[in-house]
Parts: structure tokens; C-alpha cells; sequence
């Protein structure tokens, strides 16, 4: 029973959904020889409340620690219900931070966050902007980064840079992915060749069929791509034939996106909201501009083109950080915190 757990969070990657890195964390810890139970697979929310709630009760005997995912709005409901719950069977259990919205939230329900976290034996950020903004809730805060398996994405060095850009995120209105489309239609005039790949899934709130509306507008159709969800193992692929890598967020906490195309060694330029600059540092890392500037962005992306030698070390310098987040470095931390929890 000590090295058994419950893992509560999204485990959508099957029906279409994001892979969230709970479903990378069952997986890994199962390979280390870890009995586990997970929920919930559900896509209907109030069914997939209902499964995590029931799954904890159903197998209660079958894990002695429990690990929930907490993000903001609705969702944060879900949390308190399955930990509500596991108290009433006496399960201790640690909680993960999420989502770049968390802080305003927080803000919002000071009573409920700050109820939520203290019951926690652990909390857990996989930020160090997470870590800071929820301290005023909870004492103590474990950082523990969104780790990738770094051996899945090849290197290669983006120098020179070409005027080949990728977008990898959901296309939703805090993505901003439309500032990516208008930073391209800027480039044309002096670099013809500027093409984007836009890779993501529609969030269904109209940002995708409004990504493709302001393509035709700005005359940029032909210069941009815009495909659905690719599956994980598909992501190098699909970065594969770019240079440059736009992170157009308003909100974000330490996008697996952003670490992606780190390890694969394309030139970051980022927004620079919620966890960004905990996670790269400017004129190392990445270029970070301020949300919603169209034309700090081209400039960045302009830098990149022509600036000698700034490819190169953003492109080296990405890829160094990168390995320092592998599921190598970050396993153990989730095994020996597990572990001491459930002792």
C-alpha cells in the first residue's frame, strides 16, 4: 500500500482531449512499479465529477496517497468535492497547482482557496509564479516543474533563423491566437517566404474560425497553416520544420508548448504573462514582449532574423534549460514527496 495512489486531474488525451501531465505522471510512476488509480476519463463535467468521487470511494483500499489537480472556476469545485471526501476516509493527499488564472481566483475566494490548501499534506506548483502569487494561502509550497521525456525531441540548432514560425496552443480567446496571423502578415513584406504552422485544438468559444477570418483579412492566407490537435508523440514532428516558435498568451502559467519547443531548439518568443519569466529569461532563453503588442512581437521575431548570433544562443541556451525539466530530473520529487505523504 505505500507505493499506491490516486491520481485525480483530466485524463481526456483518449477522447480527443489535451494530455495533461497527470496522465504522463500515472504512467511514469506505474512503470516504477507504483499501484495506481485514476479518474476521470469523463468528457460531461458533472459525470466526471461523479467518477473522481466515486472512484475514490470504489477503491479506497487500493492507494494509501492521493494527488488531485486544482485549477480555477468550475473546476476548482471538483477539488474541493474529492477532497472533501477523501477526509471523510481518512486518505491524506497533495495537491498540484494550475492554470495562469489560478492567482484571480484565488483573489476572488481567499476563504475557499486558502480551506482548500491547508487540508492538503502537500501542495504542489509547477512554477515558481504559482508558487509566489499562492504563498498568501499556504505556508509552504513544493515547486515542481511540468517535466517533458526530453529524449522525444530532437535538437537542432536555429541558426540561421528562417522565417518559419510555429503556434502550438488551443485555440481559445486567451491564447491570442490571432496576434500570431497578424506578427506574419507583418513579416511578408520583407521576408516573402514567411510561412506559420497554427497546431491546436478548437475550444469551441469562436477563436479558431476568428484566427482564420483575420488570415483572409490581412491577406496571409497562403502564409498560414492552421491544423487540429496533433497527438503528443506527433508534437516534434510538427515543430520539426520551424525556426521560430510565438507564444501569443494573455494567460499562462509554464505551458508544456513552450517547453516543447525548447528541447527541440526553435527560438522562443513569448508573452510575457504569468509564469513566462520564471520559466525563460529574456535574451537567453526567449524574446518576451508585453500581451497583446503586435508590434513588440514582430520586432522580437525581426531580432531573431537579423540580429547576428541571437539564434543561436536563444536556440542553445532553450535546449539547456529544456533538459533541466526531463521526467529524469523530475520522477523522484514526485516519489519521495508520494512517499513521505503516505507514510
Amino acid at each position: 500500500m505505500k507505493r499506491s495512489v490516486l491520481i485525480i486531474g483530466n485524463f481526456l488525451s483518449a477522447a480527443g482531449g489535451s494530455r495533461g501531465v497527470c496522465e504522463d505522471l500515472a504512467e511514469r510512476l506505474a512503470n516504477n512499479g507504483w499501484k495506481g488509480v485514476t479518474a476521470s476519463r469523463k468528457r460531461p463535467r458533472l459525470l466526471r465529477l461523479a467518477d473522481m468521487i466515486l472512484t475514490a470511494v470504489r477503491h479506497r483500499h487500493d492507494y494509501s496517497v492521493a494527488q488531485i489537480d486544482v485549477f480555477s472556476g468550475p473546476a476548482f469545485v471538483w477539488a474541493e468535492a474529492v477532497c472533501w471526501t477523501l477526509r471523510r476516509l481518512g486518505k491524506p493527499y497533495v495537491l498540484t497547482l494550475h492554470g495562469g488564472n489560478l492567482p484571480k481566483f484565488a483573489a476572488r475566494w481567499p476563504g475557499r482557496v486558502k480551506r482548500l490548501l491547508s487540508s492538503a499534506a502537500a501542495v504542489t506548483a509547477p512554477s515558481g509564479y504559482l508558487r509566489e502569487k499562492l504563498e498568501p494561502y499556504c505556508r509552504k509550497i513544493n515547486l515542481i516543474p511540468n517535466p517533458i521525456d526530453i529524449g522525444r525531441y530532437p535538437y537542432r540548432e536555429r541558426s540561421p533563423a528562417k522565417p518559419r514560425l510555429a503556434w502550438l496552443r488551443a485555440f481559445h480567446e486567451i491564447y491570442n491566437p490571432a496576434m500570431a496571423v497578424k506578427v506574419v502578415a507583418a513579416l511578408a513584406p520583407e521576408f516573402p517566404e514567411v510561412e506559420l504552422s497554427m497546431v491546436g485544438p478548437d475550444k469551441g468559444d469562436g477563436s479558431f474560425e476568428r484566427t482564420g477570418a483575420e488570415a483572409r483579412r490581412l491577406g496571409a492566407e497562403g502564409r498560414v497553416k492552421i491544423t487540429g490537435q496533433v497527438a503528443k508523440a506527433d508534437v516534434p514532428r510538427a515543430l520539426a520544420g520551424a525556426d521560430i516558435f510565438l507564444n501569443t498568451s494573455n494567460v499562462d502559467n509554464t505551458p508544456v508548448s513552450v517547453i516543447e519547443a525548447m528541447a527541440c531548439g526553435l527560438c522562443v518568443v513569448s508573452t510575457n504573462v504569468g509564469g513566462m519569466p520564471h520559466l525563460l529569461a529574456q535574451d537567453q532563453d526567449a524574446l518576451l514582449v508585453s500581451p497583446n503588442d503586435d508590434a513588440a512581437m514582430l520586432q522580437a521575431v525581426l531580432r531573431v532574423l537579423t540580429e547576428p548570433g541571437l539564434a543561436a544562443r536563444l536556440s542553445h541556451n532553450a535546449r539547456g534549460t529544456a533538459e533541466q525539466l526531463d521526467w529524469g530530473r523530475i520522477l523522484p520529487q514526485w516519489e519521495a514527496l508520494l512517499s513521505s505523504v503516505a507514510k
